[in-house]
């Protein structure tokens, strides 16, 4: 059985509704935004693969697409130092996943919980998310409650919870 459908065999046997959307090949965050059908209060979060220096620690970190991201702020607030974006040869052994499909849908793989799934808190304002269900022809539309509140315990995880400062909080101009 595939990935994808493992995963959606997952979804329904915890009971989270979820609307599957079939699409053309996604392989960046603004070819998700396009997606029609993505509407008011649903957004498609930036998941990046993250590890420290020592490639010893793995993090799958979640914000809002339109979130500055970088890595020394997101260090600073995990407590790592040097964090850097992860191999992607990493991927298909930790999450079962391929560049251009990362989703923490893919954790349910991790079974040894190598990594750590962080969450920027501004995602949680938006009241649905759409993952690849392990591969980018297809989006997952669920609830953010059902993700955190079902998905997660359901597969014996939990999100750590970060605060990204806002550009004029952090004292650095938005990138460009």
């Amino acid at each position: 059985m595939d990935n994808r459908a493992v995963i959606l065999r997952a979804l329904r046997d915890l009971g989270i509704p979820y609307a599957l959307h079939e699409h053309a090949p996604m392989w960046t965050i603004d070819d998700c935004l396009a997606l029609p059908g993505l509407g008011l209060g649903a957004t498609v979060p930036r998941n990046v693969f993250l590890c420290n220096r020592q490639q010893t620690a793995y993090y799958l970190f979640l914000s809002s697409p339109r979130r500055a991201f970088r890595t020394a702020v997101v260090s600073k607030l995990l407590g790592v130092s040097r964090l850097s974006f992860a191999p992607a040869d990493r991927l298909p052994g930790l999450l079962g996943l391929q560049p251009g499909a990362v989703s923490p849908l893919g954790l349910l793989f991790d079974l040894e919980k190598q990594v750590e799934l962080v969450v920027d808190d501004a995602l949680l304002r938006h009241e649905r998310l759409w993952f690849h269900p392990g591969v980018n022809t297809a989006s997952v539309e669920m609830a953010t409650g059902d993700f955190l509140g079902r998905f997660l315990p359901g597969i014996g995880r939990a999100a750590r919870s970060i605060h990204l400062p806002d550009e004029e909080d952090s004292g650095q101009a938005p990138p460009r």
